[in-house]
């Protein structure tokens, strides 16, 4: 990740519900527009070039240089405290309860089905204070796990992530705190190397979107019951708490987002189109930096500042020097 993709996708973390996202603490940026020309954009200065750079996936300029603001910590380590939730509406409710914990994260078990939909390990986290540890600011060296070689098409089965899905809830016990270094934390797939070798030569394509939240428990319920039906289930899927809006193009509402790695198989472009007609009813929308199919019409619903977007864009860049593959496909030179 750089500095400038992190401002392009506006990127979101586990504190979003708190702390919004990325840009929401950049000061300022230097830009180079399509004719060459630098300039500075902030809040208060070319502001509506700042509210659709932030977010606007490279479309608006190159981002030569951003100021933005840090938090100071004492330690690398996170104190964590893990939830066991027997369905979504349990999960729902526990996030809410736990709105001051700075990060909130919940793993969910998308094939579970009846009183158990929704299934969820909340993980809520702090920083760690610097008593007690020897070595505050470093981490341990830990020896990453590497799957060798590409699984094969029948590996991935409903009743492989089924039993996977299981065993990891019941692994976990409700209400056990543990104090890991920030990596484990924020990243916990990055002890297995290759771990996407698990979904087969053909990959897979990760699938995220926000619901509002007056929607989000009915909502999420609907896409449940789709990906449970379909037996298409993801070995991480994760559900977070968001805040407020952001800018233009930012990815974020007030409510719940969901990501879910989907195989790349032809019946699964059925399934997404499904998904993507539950979460239009619903009010959601897709994220752009995680997105390889959206449809113009749902990207129009989903960002009703696209027209602000698209007119600023206009006058920076005319010809249309900053496109992509997504820009063309979803309408937005």
């Amino acid at each position: 990740i750089t500095v400038g993709g992190a401002i392009a996708s506006d990127v979101h973390g586990k504190n979003h519900h708190q702390s919004g996202g990325f840009c929401q603490h950049v000061h300022w940026i230097k830009l180079m527009l399509a004719n060459g020309e630098i300039v500075m954009c902030s809040r208060s200065e070319n502001a509506d070039l700042f509210s659709a750079t932030c977010g606007g996936m490279g479309l608006t300029g190159i981002i030569l240089e951003a100021a933005f603001q840090l938090i100071p910590i004492e330690s690398a380590y996170i104190s964590q405290t893990q939830l066991k939730l027997p369905n979504i509406d349990a999960a729902i409710d526990a996030f809410e309860a736990t709105r001051e914990v700075t990060y909130s994260v919940a793993w969910i078990d998308c094939l579970a089905t009846g009183n158990q939909l929704g299934r969820s390990i909340l993980f809520l986290g702090e920083h760690a204070p610097s008593v007690g540890l020897s070595t505050p600011l470093a981490i341990p060296h830990k020896r990453a796990f590497r799957i060798p070689f590409y699984f094969p098409g029948f590996a991935l089965s409903r009743w492989s992530v089924k039993l996977f899905n299981a065993v990891f809830f019941h692994r976990h016990k409700d209400g056990q705190k543990s104090t890991i270094d920030y990596d484990q934390f924020f990243y916990p797939l990055d002890k297995i190397l290759h771990w996407n070798r698990m979904y087969g030569r053909r990959g897979f394509t990760q699938y995220q979107c926000v619901l509002p939240k007056a929607d989000a428990r009915n909502g999420l319920k609907e896409i449940l019951s789709e990906l449970a039906a379909s037996g298409e289930g993801s070995f991480l899927a994760v559900l977070k708490l968001l805040g407020k809006e952001d800018f233009w193009l930012s990815f974020p509402m007030e409510g719940y987002t969901l990501a879910l790695d989907i195989p790349i198989k032809p019946k699964n472009f059925e399934l997404m189109d499904r998904l993507d007609a539950i979460v239009r009813r619903y009010g959601g929308r897709l994220y752009l930096s995680k997105d390889s199919r959206m449809s113009p019409e749902m990207m129009t619903q989903g960002y009703p500042n696209l027209e602000k977007f698209i007119t600023v864009k206009r006058g920076v860049d005319p010809h249309h020097y900053f496109q992509s593959l997504q820009s063309k496909r979803l309408g937005i030179q």
